[in-house]
């Protein structure tokens, strides 16, 4: 993906993210923001990805654009840090350690093969029936899985057996642009 956000932009969104973590955390109520900025303004999909010491500590996305993606990353940095099944929520104590990595994504587009899968590049939707799991095209290189691992995963996260999708499932891919603190 080409770099959507300018250095400025990635900035403004790195800090919103910090500040509305830390607004929700003191306060339970979401940040009020404006911005004239018109990327800003434009409906996209994006994660927010926390970590503290190098270990995940939350990762809240919206795959689809729905709203402008400021108020995506405002909303998906509070989902991550406040909602994420996996993890107790983040505690104020913890916010200064935390590490914000925000990935902006490109619409997802199905795939007919396998072999269009770029590991490190694409990131993967694999469904079948009710069934989805999302895996950022940055996971797959911090874990230094090659592509069936990847796939793998990816069937798992949708709560799928390993290797479903060679026996049939939908994958769709994205693109993103990630920048961090």
């Amino acid at each position: 993906m080409e770099n959507f956000l300018n250095n400025v932009q990635q900035k403004f969104l790195l800090g919103l993210a910090r500040e509305a973590i830390q607004h929700y955390l003191t306060t339970g109520k979401t940040l009020q923001r404006k911005t004239k900025d018109p990327q800003l303004l434009e409906k996209r999909g994006a994660f927010v990805t926390l970590k503290v010491s190098d270990q995940l500590r939350g990762c809240i996305g919206f795959p689809l654009p729905y709203k402008p993606l400021w108020e995506t990353i405002r909303d998906a940095a509070i989902s991550a840090a406040t909602q994420d099944y996996r993890f107790q929520t983040l505690t104020l104590e913890e916010l200064p350690e935390t590490k914000v990595e925000i990935s902006v994504l490109t619409l997802p587009k199905p795939v007919k093969d396998v072999k269009e899968i770029e590991v490190g590049k694409h990131g993967i939707i694999v469904s079948k029936g009710p069934c989805k799991g999302l895996l950022l095209p940055q996971v797959p290189l911090e874990c230094d899985w090659d592509l069936e691992t990847y796939l793998s995963h990816g069937c798992l996260k949708a709560g799928l057996a390993e290797d479903e999708w060679k026996k049939g499932v939908d994958i769709e891919i994205f693109s993103a642009q990630v920048f961090s603190e």
